[in-house]
């Protein structure tokens, strides 16, 4: 017979047990908690806080310009980002007209205006082998103040996160995000670290990650397969003119293009490409010697002085420039919007054109809804963003890494009868310039209206082949030429996807109708 000290011993053991494991829980759920194989930290349940419907990550062209948006639209939004200051960047100083008429859309084309001193830009100067040809944009049908803008990234940035900052239901804070949270599949947040190193927590029913180029949260929502094809190198050309005033100027240089434009009323941004990952060192002043004796005697005469007083001062800086196709994960309770999202060569100045195509494409895809809760349900009706944005982004896509490929000089034969086939079909003018122009400036984003011009070029590159009289050699080149142009465009056609960018209304996202609660 069992002594009743050992059940009573037993008892106390099993209460002592229990308050033990109660008290680990506790401390579990106080410290947040269970990471997941996923990257992904796990929530309890019941564990969120209300009063934010959309928490941004990343306050750039494209997070300011959203938080901006949604919280015009009545949403509370929470914007983190990393660093308040003003950023100091080479690119992103380029808005095309299409992506002008988005940003008046947005009601944010104050940003851009004479208070950061942003410069109006009507086209393009084409040089080559001493020639050049004018690209004028197609703007006959629009108001005088459609144009591009061209100006300083950070003030640019600035002036919309300052006027995002004066809505009441926009808390804008600085802060590191480190961790999505997620719970049974679901994105209800972020862990944060504020500018003092305290960690936080925020909720909502959408998270929308804006945080870059460089982002560390993509991985958690996309497949990207992100390339590096060269970099840039940035000086800033102070009290010059350019040959033609309010355009961007692009030359083929070897053994890659170099461009000028304006950013502000006495600056000139040269930027100047370097095939690969590798740059001259800038320390040593090889950098300094690469772009007097290989760059400077292809600029145009009238930017030379100015280019080497700009080296000669020293502030030479380089980044690298990536591109990556759009490849989501759809995950419901978040969303990737700008450069963590998709990237294109930076050759055409299209990236903040789409980002900001992609804002007013979501904005109207919100609009219906007053509550974003269902996250599911939310989920599966966004994804007709995917394939609705198609148009815009292919097009501009598309074009930045193809013309990047046509406009590097190339040992290949076939290859420089296609850069010099380029140029000669935009200097031909009429279609031939206006064409091509309208799909770069983003007021015509067709993609089928691209492919047709890139093996246009290209049948015009073989003509001048066969003119006066074809050789067999001529003709073999000719072929070459033709094979050149598919190797060129249809790896990047078979990365944006065939069918969502000539035939979208295939895909049956694309008629996806508001849930209804």
């Amino acid at each position: 017979m069992v002594s009743y000290e050992y059940v009573l011993g037993g008892v106390l053991a099993s209460l002592l047990a229990s308050v033990f494991i109660m008290i680990i829980n506790s401390a579990r759920k106080v410290e947040g908690v269970e990471k997941s194989s996923n990257g992904f930290v796990r929530m309890p349940e019941n564990d969120e806080e209300k009063g934010t419907d959309v928490v941004i990550v990343g306050a750039g062209v494209a997070g300011a310009a959203l938080a901006y948006t949604l919280a015009k639209e009545g949403r509370r939004v929470h914007v983190i980002e990393r660093d308040l200051s003003e950023p100091d960047r080479i690119v992103g100083e380029l808005l095309q007209p299409g992506g002008y008429l988005k940003l008046i859309e947005l009601g944010l084309e104050d940003c851009a205006n004479e208070s950061i001193d942003a410069q109006k830009v009507f086209g393009y100067a084409l040089y080559k082998d001493g020639k050049d040809t004018k690209l004028s944009y197609p703007l006959e049908k629009y108001s005088s103040d459609i144009a591009g803008r061209s100006f300083h990234n950070g003030r640019f940035i600035q002036k919309m996160r300052e006027k995002a900052a004066t809505l009441s239901n926009v808390k804008l804070e600085q802060g590191t995000v480190t961790t999505l949270i997620e719970e049974k599949g679901t994105i209800k947040g972020v862990i944060y670290k504020n500018k003092s190193g305290e960690e936080f927590r925020t909720y909502a029913p959408l998270t929308i990650v804006c945080d870059g180029c460089f982002s560390n949260l993509r991985k958690n929502l996309s497949a990207p397969k992100v390339e590096s094809p060269s970099c840039f190198v940035g000086l800033v050309l102070e009290n010059c003119d350019l040959p033609h005033a309010n355009h961007g100027h692009v030359i083929l240089g070897d053994p890659s293009p170099v461009l000028f434009y304006p950013i502000s009323s006495t600056e000139i941004r040269c930027l100047v490409d370097i095939p690969g990952t590798k740059v001259p060192s800038v320390a040593n002043g090889e950098m300094a010697k690469y772009l007097k004796t290989v760059v400077a005697p292809q600029i145009p005469p009238q930017l030379y002085n100015s280019f080497i007083a700009a080296i000669d001062k020293g502030n030479i800086r380089s980044m690298q420039n990536k591109s990556m196709a759009a490849n989501p994960l759809p995950t419901p309770g978040a969303l990737l919007l700008g450069d963590s999202f998709n990237m294109r060569h930076p050759l055409t100045g299209g990236g903040m054109t789409v980002a900001l195509s992609d804002i007013v494409l979501l904005r109207d895809l919100l609009r219906p809804l007053h509550d974003l809760n269902d996250a599911s349900a939310l989920s599966h009706y966004l994804e007709s963003f995917y394939t609705l944005r198609k148009p815009v982004s292919s097009t501009i896509n598309t074009l930045a890494g193809a013309l990047y490929k046509v406009f590097c000089a190339s040992p290949d034969p076939a290859r420089q009868e296609m850069r010099e086939a380029c140029f000669g079909y935009l200097s031909l003018g009429g279609i031939c310039s206006y064409g091509p122009v309208s799909l770069l400036s983003g007021l015509n984003p067709r993609p089928l209206h691209l492919f047709l011009h890139f093996f246009a070029v290209a049948v015009y590159g073989v003509g001048r082949l066969m003119l006066p009289f074809p050789s067999p050699q001529r003709t073999w080149l000719g072929i070459r030429l033709i094979l050149s142009a598919s190797g060129i465009i249809f790896p990047i056609i078979n990365g944006e996807g065939v069918r969502q960018m000539f035939f979208p209304t295939t895909v049956p996202a694309y008629y996806r109708a508001p849930p209804v609660h």
